[in-house]
């Protein structure tokens, strides 16, 4: 069970950008997309604000973000690494199980990566994401380094997306064929 409040925040600003790139989309009719919430149990709420200050996290929950796009069920989990190596312990077992099966019942999943110490987002394929787990799980390493990504796959801010993710969705779909 996780506390809220030490860590829960840390993605807040790309969350924020995330749900303003799923708002423009949706707008535009490309995408409707939602954000998961969290179930928390509150511990300690704060009498003069009346906001919490100490919660815990109900149970495990799935993927951060789960909706459609033209058609095309997607679920994706966003998390921001400050430095160019990702540990694969951001990466919960159960969050990499709803995405394996959320790729049998043919939907594509994903992960929105934002090394913010470079400033640059990158759309982890779920078929990446595994192959790197793998890796993990047989001896290697539990992390990887941002040089190691498909180059392919680094998204470029344009059309008035915050978070373009779909450029790389169509990249992802296109590879499916």
């Amino acid at each position: 069970m996780g506390t809220w409040g030490t860590r829960g925040l840390r993605g807040s600003l790309l969350e924020e950008m995330i749900n303003l790139t799923n708002e423009t989309y949706r707008s535009r009719g490309l995408a409707l997309i939602q954000k998961v919430p969290t179930p928390i149990t509150p511990i300690r709420i704060d009498k003069e604000t009346r906001h919490i200050t100490l919660a815990y996290f109900d149970q495990k929950s799935t993927v951060d973000y789960i909706g459609a796009v033209q058609g095309v069920p997607v679920c994706f989990d966003a998390k921001e690494c400050r430095t160019d190596t990702f540990p694969l312990a951001n990466i919960h077992a159960h969050q990499v199980r709803f995405m394996r099966e959320f790729e049998k019942q043919q939907g594509v999943a994903f992960l929105l990566l934002f090394f913010s110490s470079a400033d640059v987002f990158y759309y982890l394929r779920y078929c990446e994401m595994m192959k790197f787990i793998d890796r993990a799980e047989n001896g290697g390493g539990k992390h990887f380094h941002r040089g190691e990504l498909d180059p392919r796959y680094y998204l470029n801010r344009s059309g008035g997306a915050f978070v373009p993710y779909l450029e790389g969705l169509q990249k992802d779909l296109l590879s499916r064929r």
